[in-house]
């Protein structure tokens, strides 16, 4: 069966909303989530996961919340950290290695940490039990895949598109998952742009697929209660997890 991965921005639009959320992602049939760690200046992510994260620190949100809120979730649902190298830089790899054991997280995914400067880093995190989730992209010449599908752990993140998330465009990724099924077995996942329209499409060929925006969208809409976002979330990652499996 093919997996769904779920993206939420960490404490939007509380904290308890979002331990609720995972709860219920997990029981829609979410396999893993992401986590999303609110940074200022989010380069990979489009306007919708942007503006999640910045009234999200506007509220208040700090680390602290973080690792409190994961401790909620991690022993619930497989969790994966998603945050910009800054934070992770300023407070240190060990304390976010140290926070995501205690908490049950099992890994980080940087989307704006080269990997070749991932590798100052990697050796501690594997030691740790811990993955940091690698990207391939589609652009990518064949001798960077190969490298980065045979360090590959857990699952690769191959981007749809070259751009930022829910931008909604698409490229044929046959090829590049081709070169990745000669390197290694690792499951590869397809993130950007996918949702309740383009999931069957974009999932031909890999693993599974990773979707943000189009479940924040509805975070975003003030105009139901917390309680109707949730059921709404719920019943779309239903929805893209039946389509799939087709």
């Amino acid at each position: 069966m093919k997996k769904l991965v779920a993206y939420i921005t960490t404490g939007y639009p509380s904290l308890a909303f979002t331990l609720d959320l995972a709860l219920a992602l997990h029981e829609a049939g979410v396999d893993t989530l992401e986590l999303g760690i609110p940074f200022s200046d989010p380069v990979a992510d489009g306007a919708i996961i942007e503006k999640a994260n910045l009234l999200s620190l506007q509220k208040g949100f700090k680390m602290d919340h973080l690792f409190e809120v994961s401790k909620g979730i991690a022993p619930q649902i497989d969790t994966l950290w998603m945050g910009y190298f800054n934070p992770f830089y300023h407070k240190g790899m060990d304390r976010f290695i140290a926070q995501a054991k205690s908490a049950g997280v099992n890994g980080f995914i940087i989307p704006d940490l080269p990997y070749e400067e991932a590798q100052k880093y990697k050796p501690m995190i594997t030691q740790a039990g811990l993955t940091l989730i690698d990207f391939i992209a589609p652009t990518d010449p064949k001798e960077r895949i190969e490298m980065i599908a045979r360090d590959a752990q857990k699952f690769i993140y191959l981007v749809a598109y070259a751009g930022i998330t829910g931008a909604g465009q698409s490229e044929d990724l046959q090829d590049t998952v081709a070169m990745i099924r000669d390197y290694t077995n690792t499951d590869v996942f397809v993130g950007f742009g996918v949702n309740e329209k383009t999931a069957k499409e974009k999932s031909k060929g890999v693993d599974g697929v990773i979707v943000g925006s189009a479940f924040v969208t509805i975070l975003l809409d003030e105009s139901i209660s917390d309680m109707q976002k949730i059921d709404k979330v719920s019943k779309l990652a239903r929805e893209i997890k039946s389509k799939i499996n087709e």
